[in-house]
């Protein structure tokens, strides 16, 4: 298929993870500029850092609109109105001197990201030959640290050296690149070819909405990536830091290295993931429960180890959270592989929400739980390790889901002639190719 149309997917894919870089570019800039925030605004960083949590609750929340708004009129006007919510959420930022108009700015940033990666997510099946399209999901994921590299080498220098409205205003210049990019450059489908949209009258979108949400594939999907991804998330989000710098007493070199490790180990990781995803289509989710099943041994290493955990072992740990981010990516393939193209926005909006919903329930929990244990006091180590020990049951719940709605997509395939066999008949089926009968 890519070949047929020449270079116009890669260029259609390019213009897209490079929106998607820029998104998370403006994503994170708060997150690095916390302290400049906090010093333009007159408030606590503790402040600042409500601007997150409500940034990530929206783009949780939008993501199911999203898609719906995407299934109606495609990915480019989705790409293109999402930028242009980024933008003006950016530019009322660098313009706010209180932070009731921060917050609004960053909203209207949550919605605008929510856009973005799920436009994305859309084109592939368009553009490019099945067999690419879980290793193309995977790089996409991954430009995401080129956004997060970008916050640091470039926003968080132009702040500092410009002030806080010059900086953010030069920053946000490209955004309107983006805008320009995806209107020259991104189309929804090859010419010639159907164009997946749908016509939906408003009524109907409640009914199109339950139909998808029913559907065992985008439910399978959903809980693949809650399963996988609520804990990476927590640990990049809020409570990571402070369990490698108090629960472990890791110095903040120590400490950062593990994180940049996680980002550098999760870009290794997400093509083979990738790869394995289209090599394997009918042990995809088999694949999703190794990763989780890794997550769950390596926290429960950690956390039951007497005292400070050996550095090699935190190691594991991140590693093992470098491969959920990849692992979430697993879930967007169900739908695509089980529903209409015309229904892949509002499905992969839902799949999107797991990880995030997951995620900010996760720190939430330990938020409240840490502050009632310590009742005032500053956070020990033996507090940190029964917060994280709340994981227990979001993974239960998860992998209770995983199972269930597998069955239910397994049963539904094979009403459609496709039968996943089982294991002791693949090992036969081996023996008996090695045998040569």
């Amino acid at each position: 298929m890519t070949a047929a149309y020449g270079r116009t997917p890669w260029v259609v894919f390019g213009v897209g993870i490079f929106a998607y870089a820029v998104a998370v570019m403006h994503r994170s800039a708060l997150g690095v500029a916390g302290l400049e925030a906090a010093q333009h605004f007159g408030t606590s960083p503790g402040i600042v850092s409500t601007f997150v949590v409500l940034q990530l609750a929206t783009y949780s929340l939008a993501q199911i609109p999203v898609g719906l708004l995407l299934d109606r009129f495609g990915s480019r006007a989705i790409l293109t109105a999402g930028s242009a919510t980024i933008l003006a959420g950016q530019v009322l930022l660098a313009l706010a001197d209180d932070l009731s108009a921060a917050y609004v700015a960053r909203i209207l940033v949550g919605v605008g990201d929510a856009c973005i990666f799920n436009s994305i997510l859309r084109l592939l099946p368009r553009w490019f030959h099945p067999k690419r399209v879980p290793v193309l999901t995977q790089i996409t994921g991954m430009s995401a640290g080129f956004g997060q590299i970008a916050s640091v080498v470039a926003v968080l220098p132009l702040i500092q050296t410009q002030g806080w409205r010059p900086g953010i205003l030069w920053s946000t210049a490209v955004s309107a690149v983006v805008i320009v990019a995806v209107f020259l450059w991104v189309r929804n489908a090859p010419a010639g070819t159907e164009s997946a949209v749908v016509s939906d009258r408003l009524r109907e979108l409640p009914s199109h909405l339950a139909r998808v949400t029913k559907h065992p594939a985008t439910q399978l999907g959903f809980w693949i990536h809650f399963t996988s991804g609520f804990s990476m998330n927590a640990f990049l989000m809020m409570w990571g830091m402070p369990f490698l710098l108090v629960g472990q007493g890791r110095s903040q070199l120590e400490a950062s290295s593990l994180f940049t490790l996680l980002s550098m180990a999760s870009m290794v990781a997400g093509p083979i993931v990738g790869a394995l995803t289209a090599r394997h289509p009918l042990r995809r989710s088999n694949l999703a429960l190794i990763v989780v099943g890794g997550l769950i041994v390596s926290w429960a290493l950690v956390l039951l180890w007497p005292g400070q955990a050996p550095f090699a072992l935190l190691v594991l740990l991140v590693l093992m959270l470098s491969v959920a981010g990849p692992g979430t990516g697993i879930g967007f393939d169900f739908p695509r592989t089980n529903l209409p193209a015309t229904r892949l926005g509002t499905a992969n909006g839902v799949v999107i929400t797991g990880a995030f919903s997951g995620g900010t329930l996760l720190v939430l929990a330990m938020g409240i739980f840490l502050d009632m244990i310590a009742q005032g006091q500053p956070y020990t180590a033996d507090h940190l390790r029964l917060a994280w020990a709340l994981q227990l049951p979001f993974y239960a719940v998860g992998i209770v889901g995983i199972l269930v709605s597998r069955r239910k997509l397994r049963t539904l395939m094979a009403e459609q002639g496709v039968i996943v066999p089982s294991w002791r008949e693949v090992v036969e089926r081996i023996r008996r190719r090695r045998s040569g009968h």
